[in-house]
C-alpha cells in the first residue's frame, strides 16, 4: 500500500529532509547571553538555516536586543526584519556580499554559545543520533535534555 504524502507519520511531516549526507533532521534554536535555550524548532535537513531565522525570533520581543548569528543569516531580509523590531545585530557578510557591513568581530566571538549548547545536549545519543521516528517525540526529549543540562 503506498504511503501518501500528507499522513501524519509521513517524513515530510516529521522534519526529515534529504541532504548531502542522507536523511537528516536540522534542530534551530535561540539562546540568550548566557546559552540558555528560549525556543526550538524542527526542519528538515535540505532546509537552509536562515529560513526558520523569522518563525523562531518572532516568538520574542526583540526591542533592545542584540541578535548574534553566522554568516547564513546574514540576508538582507533578516537584517532588515531584526532592525524593524528596534533591535541591533552582529552578522558578519558571506565573502561574495555585494554591498558588506561593518562587524563588530570582538562580539561576534560570543556566538559560539549557540554550539555549547548544542555540545551539551548532545551528550545524549538520542539527540545526537534521532533515535525517535516522530518528530514530536524528538523534539520533546530535546526539552528534557535541555532541563536535565539546565539544572545539572
Amino acid at each position: 500500500m503506498p504511503v501518501q504524502k500528507n499522513a501524519e507519520g509521513h517524513e515530510v511531516n516529521q522534519h526529515i529532509g534529504i541532504s548531502r549526507g542522507g536523511k537528516t533532521t536540522k534542530l534551530h534554536t535561540l539562546v540568550d547571553g548566557l546559552g540558555n535555550p528560549l525556543a526550538f524548532l524542527l526542519t528538515g535537513g535540505q532546509v537552509h538555516d536562515s529560513v526558520p531565522a523569522n518563525d523562531l525570533l518572532q516568538e520574542f520581543d526583540l526591542t533592545g536586543s542584540h541578535i548574534l548569528g553566522d554568516k547564513a543569516y546574514g540576508s538582507e531580509a533578516i537584517r532588515r526584519w531584526v532592525t524593524a523590531k528596534q533591535a541591533t545585530y552582529t552578522i558578519p557578510p558571506k565573502e561574495n556580499s555585494r554591498n558588506p557591513w561593518i562587524v563588530d568581530w570582538y562580539l561576534y566571538k560570543e556566538s559560539h554559545l549557540v554550539e555549547c549548547f548544542f555540545n551539551k545536549i548532545k551528550h545524549f545519543r538520542r539527540v545526537a543520533t534521532r533515535y525517535d521516528n516522530l518528530a514530536k517525540s524528538f523534539l520533546s526529549f530535546v526539552y528534557v535534555a535541555a532541563i536535565f543540562k539546565l539544572t545539572h
